[in-house]
């Protein structure tokens, strides 16, 4: 089950018996499971997405930074997958992601998504149509500066974007 709210994009997804691994916790690769998940409703399954055909030959993951800030153990209450569009690029979205469960976070992420050509399976430009759905996701003093295409390409690598603020530990929303 899928929502959107002033916090971004919230997917509610259950732990699975199966997704436990030895230690008697949640695998990390599965909890990596959980932000493709949470990536792949906003852009494939929300209704405006489906609606408007956007992302018609799909979209690449071209970077995933994670940390993982507690140990997720199974059980019945399911997951809140919270998306934040970060920023835009000309052909891809930043992308925050945060594994939370009531106002805990056990994972927080941050996913490059690159919107993908058919014809030729690289990346192409983000559409009008996509960045003003993907703006929509952004905190509240962004969207309207995201809308334009960046004038030159940013270059990829070297540190973060920004850190979070705040207790680490505590589930963020796009205000928070």
């Amino acid at each position: 089950m899928s929502a959107a709210s002033p916090v971004g994009h919230v997917l509610s997804c259950p732990t699975r018996w199966s997704d436990v691994d030895e230690n008697g916790h949640i695998n990390n690769a599965r909890l990596v499971g959980y932000i493709q998940e949470g990536i792949y409703d906003l852009f494939c399954h929300h209704a405006t997405a489906v609606r408007e055909s956007l992302f018609p030959s799909g979209f690449i993951i071209a970077r995933h930074e994670i940390d993982y800030l507690e140990q997720l153990h199974h059980r019945p209450e399911p997951l809140s997958v919270r998306l934040t569009v970060e920023r835009l690029g000309r052909s891809s979205a930043h992308v925050e992601v945060n594994v939370c469960r009531t106002s805990l976070t056990f994972m927080r992420a941050r996913t490059v998504v690159v919107a993908r050509d058919r014809e030729s399976g690289r990346s192409r430009n983000l559409s009008q149509s996509e960045r003003r759905f993907l703006a929509g996701f952004m905190p509240e003093a962004e969207p309207a500066a995201s809308l334009k295409a960046p004038a030159q390409r940013v270059p990829s690598g070297g540190g973060r974007a920004s850190s979070p603020s705040g207790p680490r530990r505590l589930c963020r929303t796009a205000a928070g």
